[in-house]
Formats: structure tokens, sequence, C-alpha cells
């Protein structure tokens, strides 16, 4: 188990504590790294943007981010809001108060559809509308970190083999445990899929902040083979179409999109089950690299506490350990002092690069709440035969 987390950790990981953001400015490429970049790429023969936001009585962000959105630092742009049959206002608001906006554009959709869950459809449709052949996707909830977020995230597209740009959207912090645990998960994820994503194998991304190509939605028939399932609108798609060639990641900290974190245990537990019910449509081979990720990483946890509890029942009883059991517990322990200090040193640096997500201090507690909540999640999710309708909003 030590050994399968140590070439994650050494071969995988290390991808992304050690990028280098590398932006096109003309045919010959650049190396920047991230946290010299300059306030604002230069953008050669920059392409026509449409960032489109989909919400569901979300009057309150909307009033937000919009002017946000409006402010960013670009060429040629438009923003697209899908009303998904708001009721809270929302489409008086599109109407009569954004007249002082004027990249903003919206689309009322009146009724839910069958065939398809409501969020893709209305993305479907954003995509058929949009002005121009690459989006950028945000949520209602989110927030640029600079009116230079926009640039910064589509700057890898200039590289035409490229069509699409994973992104990172952290959470804002707040106290309480809860917080640190969707710190810690947010963190961990993002490890997982910006370092897959560099070693040439992504399999998802994060709809808060992420940017394609239209014709690659549409080439591949959009969310057609899972259009029924509730959530996946940005990983179960780019979980089928996104491959190492043309897939780019931003790590510039200009270029997050920071959103509004759940604040109730029931509310996150929601977020997750919908999240969870998605990740077994993945590729076959997807899964069994994110299995083997996450199984060794629970399994070292388990096999760690297990040798001290064998140990603590060796000294409660005074059982002497044989020198073979001696040499097996000191190498036992330091593989996973090792394996310890490798995630330490690596996801902490990833950690800085990506806001501070979780200080480097708590590291090795975030490691071990990580594996217990996978431990559970998983099996709970095992176990679970039954489940009642989920909804995006």
């Amino acid at each position: 188990m030590v050994s399968i987390q140590l070439i994650y950790i050494l071969f995988v990981y290390s991808r992304t504590a050690f990028y280098r953001q590398t932006v096109l400015t003309n045919p010959d490429e650049t190396n920047l790294d991230a946290s010299t970049a300059p306030t604002e790429w230069p953008v050669v023969d920059s392409p026509g943007i449409t960032v489109v936001v989909c919400a569901r009585n979300e009057l309150d962000n909307l009033t937000e981010l919009l002017p946000l959105l409006n402010a960013q630092v670009y060429p040629d742009f438009e923003i697209l809001v899908m009303d998904d049959r708001s009721t809270d206002g929302t489409t008086t608001y599109l109407e009569n108060d954004i007249t002082d906006l004027n990249r903003v554009r919206f689309i009322r959709i009146d009724k839910e559809h069958e065939h398809v869950t409501p969020k893709k459809y209305a993305l479907t449709i954003a995509l058929k509308k949009a002005t121009f052949s690459t989006v950028l996707l945000t949520d209602a909830d989110c927030r640029p970190a600079t009116a230079n977020w926009l640039v910064n995230m589509v700057a890898p597209l200039n590289n035409t083999k490229k069509a699409i740009v994973l992104g990172f959207s952290p959470y804002e912090k707040q106290p309480g445990w809860l917080n640190l645990l969707i710190q810690s998960e947010t963190l961990f994820t993002a490890v997982q899929y910006f370092s897959l994503a560099l070693a040439g194998r992504p399999y998802m991304g994060v709809g808060r902040n992420l940017a394609y190509r239209t014709d690659l939605f549409f080439a591949n028939k959009g969310f057609y083979t899972h259009k029924n399932v509730v959530g996946g609108d940005d990983d179960l798609f780019l979980n089928e179409v996104a491959t190492g060639r043309n897939t780019a990641i931003c790590l510039h900290p200009d270029a997050f999109a920071w959103s509004k974190p759940k604040e109730t245990w029931s509310d996150w537990r929601l977020q997750k089950r919908r999240h969870l019910n998605v990740g077994k449509y993945y590729k076959p081979g997807h899964k069994f690299r994110l299995g083997l990720l996450i199984g060794s990483h629970v399994l070292t946890w388990a096999f760690a506490l297990i040798t001290i509890l064998i140990v603590l029942h060796h000294e409660h009883y005074h059982v002497l350990f044989t020198a073979q059991e001696w040499l097996l517990l000191r190498i036992a322990t330091g593989a996973f002092a090792f394996r310890l200090l490798t995630f330490w040193g690596i996801v902490g640096r990833i950690s800085y690069r990506l806001a501070h997500t979780v200080h480097w201090a708590i590291i090795p507690c975030m490691d071990l709440t990580l594996s217990v909540y996978y431990g559970i999640a998983g099996l709970k999710n095992f176990f679970t035969r039954r489940r009642k309708r989920i909804y995006w909003r």
C-alpha cells in the first residue's frame, strides 16, 4: 500500500507541485512560473469567449457576480446567463436592471424536460446560443479572484491543440470542522485531477471554473450518454472527451474562482452524494486508477493504526517481539514515515500554490482525516442500494 502511495506522490502529485505554467503568446511556447507571472497575460489573436452561468433562484448571487464578470479585462467576450425557471425575481432583475452591464444577456427556460436533467439542458441550450466558439463556465455562487480571471483561464487555448482548460475553484475559509473537511477534500480532489491531467490521464474538472471549445462538445454529442444522470455536467463530460493532448490546466492565482462552501452538514452530505453518484459512470480505467489511489490511501492508514494496536497489545501484556518481528516493525514504521513526509512536502507545496487551501502544519491531520472520510464514504456507497432523487439545485 505504501509503495502504491509513493508512486502517486512522487511521480503524479509532484507534477502539480512543480508545474511551470505554460502560456502561448505566439506560435513559440513561453514557460512562465505562475508565482511570478504578470498581472495580465499578453493575448495574441485572442478568441471571443462566452462566459456561461446557469442559475436557478440565485438573485442575490447574480447581483454580486455579474458586475464582476462584466468588468473582466478581455477584448471580446459576452456573459450568457441561463435563467432556469427561477421564481425569486431573477427574471425581473435580468430584464430591467442590467442595462449598464453591456456584456450580459440572458435566456429564460420555462419548463423542465423529461429526457434530460435541468442543468444539462440549460448548458446545452447555452452552448447552442453562445456567440463565440469557446465557453468558460462558472456558477452563480462563485466569484472570480481578479479582473484577469478570464484572460488567464483561456490563455492555454492559444495553443490550437488544446480544447479544454481545467481551473481551480477554492472555497471561502470559515471557522469550524465542516469547513476544514471541505477545504481538505477540495484540495485533495484538485491534487488528483490536476496531477492526472499533467500525467496524460485527465478524468474530471469542476464546472465552477472550466473552459472548453464548443465544437468538442457537439462533436461528442454533448451530454447524450449521461443526459438523465443528475450531476456530471462537468466530470462525466470530461471523462468522455478529455485526453492528454487536448487538456491543459491553469494554476495562476488570478484565475481562481472562489466559491461559497456549504454551511451545514446536511447540505454538504447532499452535495457529496451527488458527486459520488456520478463516479460509477466513469470509464473503467479511470475508476481503477482512482480506486487504487483511494484504496491504498485508506489501507495505508488502516494498517498503520492496526500496527499501533498490536504494539500496544504487546506492551500491555508484556509480550516480547522476536528479532524478525522487530525488523518488520522497523521497516513498516520507516516506510510509513517516509510516505507521510513525502505526502506532507508535496501536497503542502500544492496547497501553497492553490491559495493556501490547507495550512501546511495540518497536512498530516488532513491526510488522516481524508483516509477516514474516504473509508466511510466508500463503505456507505457500497452498502447503499436505494437512493432518493437528487436535484442539481
